[in-house]
């Protein structure tokens, strides 16, 4: 089975791809056919997406872990996981109230 992304370029096991909804980066571990529709299993998230909303990526420009200005790794998917806690935290009136 031939799997091909937006861009009608082959789609591989252990070839980089990024979800173009979102911009998540991973390895494709399986691919499928169910349903007249490809999906590919992106190992990172463990999620399978259609292979029409993938791109395959260049290894050579796959960064997914970067270091910070006291050479701390830091892993990409970390901060976008960071990002969606902030837009889901609720704010709470008695938090922060002023004193006197």
């Amino acid at each position: 089975m031939q799997v091909f992304d937006v861009r009608n370029k082959l789609i591989e096991p252990d070839k980089y791809v990024r979800y173009t909804g979102t911009g998540t980066v991973g390895k494709v571990v399986d691919l499928k056919e169910k349903n007249n529709t490809n999906w590919v299993l992106i190992g990172e998230t463990g999620l399978w997406y259609s292979s029409d909303l993938l791109e395959v990526l260049d290894e050579k420009y796959v960064k997914t872990k970067f270091k910070d200005s006291k050479n701390k790794e830091i892993d990409i998917e970390d901060i976008k996981n960071l990002r969606d806690d902030f837009e889901n935290m609720e704010l709470d009136s008695n938090v922060a109230e002023g004193g006197g």
